[in-house]
C-alpha cells in the first residue's frame, strides 16, 4: 500500500471549479468560466499548499440528466495534463475516474503518461459510475460494473507497474508480451476508491491505498472508517489507508452574502477548530469547497485559506 501525505497531519485538496458542473455544487459564474479561469484557481491552489486538485469523469450525459447534472464534464485525463503543465507541487486528483468504461491498457496508458509527465504526482481515484446509458453505448454491463471494476483494478495494478511488458489473466481482460512505455514516475500508482456504499466500502478496503466517501455526513464517518478497518483486517490486508472526507461548503470570514445556511462561515480560527474535528474522527484528508461569486473570490478564498487556516489545522 502506498502513503501520499505525511501520517499524523490533516492534509487539504479540493474539486476544482468549473471542469464538472452538476448544479448540486457548480456556482453560477462557472458556466461562462473557461481554461484561463481554471488555471488561474490550481495555481491558486499549488502556491496555497493545497495537497491535491481533482477532476471528475464523464464520457456522455443522457438528456433525461442534463438538468441536474449538465453536461459541462472535462475529460480528466486531459484536464490534468493541462495542470500539470502549469503546476509545481500539487498532486493531480481523479476524483474519480470511471475506469471500468474503458481498457486497463487504454487507462494505463493515459495514466502512466500523465504521471511521468507531472514528475510523479498522479493519485487515482476511481469509481463505478452511475449512469446505466453512459455503459450502454461504450458496451460495458451496467449490472455488473461493479465486478468490471474489480478486475479492472486488478489489472491496473500490473499494467501500471514498473515492467514495461505487464500481465495479467483475467475473466475479461488478458494481455500479456505489450510493451508500454513510458512507466509511471512513481514505483507504484496510489489509487483511492471513491463511494459510500458497502460493496464502495468494502472495495476501498481490499483495494485501495485510500478511500474517497461520497458526501458522507460527520456523523456517518466513524462507523464507515471501523467498517474498512474490519474488512481490511479481515481480508489480511495490511499497510496504510488514507481516508478522506468532503467537508461543508466554507467561506473565511464575513460574506456579507448568501452563502446559504450550511456553509461554514467565519474567522481563521472558528474555522480551523471545526475542521480539526475530522482528525479526531480519523480523517486523513478534507476536501474543501469555497462558496464564491466569481474566480477572484475563488482564488482570494483559496489564498485566505492556505494563509490563515491550514496552518491551524494541525495544531
Amino acid at each position: 500500500m502506498t502513503r501520499v501525505f505525511p501520517e499524523g497531519r490533516l492534509v487539504y485538496g479540493m474539486q476544482l471549479p468549473i471542469q464538472s458542473q452538476s448544479t448540486i455544487y457548480a456556482e453560477p459564474w462557472e458556466a461562462s468560466a473557461g481554461a484561463v479561469d481554471l488555471a488561474e484557481v490550481a495555481r491558486a491552489a499549488d502556491r496555497s499548499g493545497f495537497g491535491y486538485v481533482a477532476t471528475c469523469d464523464h464520457v456522455a450525459i443522457p438528456r433525461r440528466l442534463a438538468g441536474p447534472m449538465s453536461t459541462i464534464w472535462y475529460d480528466p485525463v486531459a484536464t490534468l495534463a493541462f495542470l500539470a503543465g502549469i503546476t509545481e507541487r500539487v498532486r493531480l486528483l481523479s476524483h474519480v475516474a470511471i475506469v471500468g468504461l474503458r481498457h486497463p491498457l487504454v487507462t494505463a496508458k493515459q495514466y502512466a503518461t500523465l504521471d511521468h509527465l507531472s514528475g510523479g504526482r498522479l493519485i487515482l481515484g476511481v469509481g463505478a459510475g452511475h449512469v446505466q446509458e453512459e455503459f450502454e453505448v461504450l458496451g460495458v454491463d451496467f449490472e455488473r460494473r461493479g465486478a468490471v471494476l474489480d478486475e479492472t483494478l486488478d489489472a491496473l495494478r500490473a499494467a501500471l507497474g514498473p515492467e514495461e511488458y505487464p500481465e495479467f489473466e483475467g475473466e475479461r481482460f488478458s494481455f500479456r508480451d505489450l510493451g508500454q512505455l513510458p512507466r509511471p514516475a512513481q514505483a507504484r500508482i496510489p489509487v483511492w476508491i471513491g463511494g459510500s456504499s458497502p460493496a464502495a466500502v468494502r472495495r476501498a478496503a481490499v483495494r485501495g491505498d485510500g478511500w474517497l466517501p461520497q458526501g458522507d455526513p460527520r456523523e456517518k464517518i466513524p462507523a464507515q472508517v471501523a467498517r474498512i478497518r474490519e474488512l481490511r483486517e479481515a481480508a489480511g490486508v495490511s499497510g496504510p489507508l488514507e481516508i478522506g472526507a468532503i467537508t461543508e461548503a466554507l467561506y473565511v470570514g464575513e460574506p456579507g452574502w448568501d452563502t446559504g445556511r450550511r456553509a461554514l462561515t467565519g474567522k481563521a480560527e472558528a474555522l480551523a477548530e471545526s475542521l480539526r474535528a475530522y482528525a479526531a474522527l480519523g480523517v486523513d484528508q478534507i476536501q474543501v469547497r469555497f462558496r464564491s461569486r466569481d474566480r477572484d473570490e475563488l482564488v482570494d478564498q483559496i489564498t485566505a485559506f492556505g494563509a490563515e487556516v491550514a496552518p491551524l489545522l494541525n495544531d
